[in-house]
């Protein structure tokens, strides 16, 4: 495995930087803590580097930077200084992008291929779109005159920053959830305090890092933490210097923010679970279908929030389709990420595979046939492709979200059944439908979520807003819809001189 990926400091003329040697970002300054935690690598189980333990009083002091930077700067009104600075963001995370690649896979236990997608290459596309949408983006909008008494009145929109923004990330995709989070709050000329997850600290920091020694952004426009204390996101999420929020992870975590956000009314952005199903119609082409079925599934060895972790299937075609699931994961390879021909890499830690099998292991336990898989290998934390058939829809593993590599194959008499049983979640995130094209667009516009793949489409891509609904979440990421997150509208009025009725 590849242990030491580095990120030089040009500017400063300092050494490269080890994973061990990874700072906090607060007030324009790389900043070592009192603690240290360890970082692992899910693909054996050892230890990768240190990341420094954030305390409370690194989190209020990142707050008061940024409240700072955003009160007292022309950040948020300098258009043409923040193009400029996400344009030199993109180009530094060009320039550094195989260092960031490795640090990727040790620590995500992403895969390269998956590197050159949605866990690197896509997010640095992320940072050039929202530069060249700041460039053309209208901050005003006229309204024109009306008529009040007697006089004329001129009106006017203006769109400003939203104001000190927290960012609290998941482990799963980091560089996609940092940059797609930190891109648009910079261009719509917010300041940011980045918390990084827990499991994935480094690959944060190491933004920060490249922030911090390779870019124009002011002293406090973007500070990132790193920490095991859940008091640290308590200070994010409750001060009055924060004007909002934006999460993504779990929605029990979720919630328990917008609660605490509530005593001060922020603004609150949440990306969280899902348990999205795939419909397959009688009429698709069933082999298509479990193809993609079967290896997104397993992408990132499922620990993604929108994969379709249920598949419903037409009861008189279940053993046919289970059939050639079981035979697709059969073929796919997991192990090393770092090898080319590796497919799955790992969970992310041993508690995320216990609770993985757990599940598995309760719905077996409550009537499931498990196909295939089910199986724990080590090192690592690797956990084999597994099939459960026969799944009852109300049942825990079809309510709820597993993040792991498991799909769940659920029967339906008839598009209404299968409707209803897609619809039967509180989550709706994501969905796909495989079959004839009008049939499964009108199947698709009945699914209560966010997005939607007909036939294997793709929707996700930097311009996509991307988003839940129901206990998904609240609010778009990407496109401009993710932009219009960070602004606020104020309407304006003057008396048009000497103008009357």
């Amino acid at each position: 495995m590849q242990e030491t990926a580095t990120i030089s400091d040009d500017r400063a003329g300092a050494a490269r930087v080890s994973h061990a040697d990874r700072r906090l970002l607060i007030g324009g300054r790389l900043l070592e803590a009192d603690r240290t935690f360890p970082s692992l690598n899910p693909a054996t189980g050892e230890v990768l580097g240190y990341a420094p333990d954030a305390a409370v009083a690194d989190a209020r002091a990142a707050v008061a930077a940024a409240r700072q930077a955003f009160d007292t700067t022309d950040w948020s009104t300098n258009v043409e200084l923040r193009v400029r600075c996400l344009q030199q963001l993109h180009q530094t995370l060009v320039d550094h992008r195989d260092e960031l690649a490795a640090l990727t896979i040790a620590e995500v236990g992403a895969t390269e291929a998956l590197c050159q997608g949605a866990q690197l290459d896509q997010p640095i596309g992320i940072v050039r779109y929202y530069a060249d949408l700041l460039a053309d983006y209208p901050m005003t909008e006229d309204l024109g005159n009306i008529t009040s008494r007697g006089m004329q009145h001129h009106r006017w929109v203006e769109k400003e920053a939203a104001g000190v923004v927290a960012a609290i990330i998941a482990y799963n995709y980091p560089n996609q959830l940092a940059l797609a989070k930190l891109a648009p709050a910079l261009a719509a000329g917010c300041t940011v305090v980045l918390k990084s997850a827990p499991d994935t600290p480094l690959i944060t920091l190491a933004l920060g890092e490249l922030i911090a020694n390779h870019t124009d952004i002011p002293a406090g426009v973007v500070n990132v933490l790193s920490g095991a204390d859940p008091e640290v996101g308590a200070v994010l999420t409750t001060s009055p210097d924060v004007d909002m929020v934006t999460f993504t992870g779990s929605t029990p975590t979720g919630r328990r923010i917008m609660a605490a956000a509530s005593e001060t009314l922020k603004k609150v952005f949440l990306e969280l679970g899902g348990k999205s199903a795939a419909i397959v119609l009688d009429d698709a082409d069933f082999s298509t279908a479990a193809l993609f079925s079967a290896f997104s599934m397993v992408t990132h060895a499922g620990q993604g929030c929108a994969l379709t972790s249920r598949l419903l299937v037409p009861k008189k075609n279940k053993d046919e389709i289970v059939d050639l699931i079981k035979t697709n994961f059969g073929m796919v390879r997991y192990g090393d990420p770092n090898d080319p021909k590796t497919y799955m890499g790992p969970l992310i830690s041993e508690k995320q595979r216990d609770k993985v099998d757990g599940m598995v292991q309760r719905a077996v336990a409550a009537g499931a046939t498990l196909v295939t898989g089910g199986e724990k290998v080590d090192p690592g934390y690797f956990y084999t492709p597994t099939l459960l058939a026969d799944v009852d829809p109300d049942s825990e593993i079809a309510q709820e979200e597993v993040f792991g590599p498991v799909l769940v194959v659920i029967g339906y008499e008839d598009d209404d059944d299968a409707v209803r049983i897609a619809n039967n979640s509180i989550y709706g995130l994501s969905g796909a439908v495989f079959g004839s094209e009008d049939r499964a667009l009108a199947v698709a516009r009945r699914i209560r979520t966010g997005t939607f793949s007909i036939n294997g489409g793709n929707y996700f891509s930097p311009d996509s807003p991307f988003g839940g609904f129901k206990q998904s979440g609240i609010g778009r990421e990407m496109g401009k819809a993710g932009l219009e997150e960070f602004l606020e509208s104020k309407t304006f009025a003057t008396v048009v001189p000497g103008a009357t009725s």
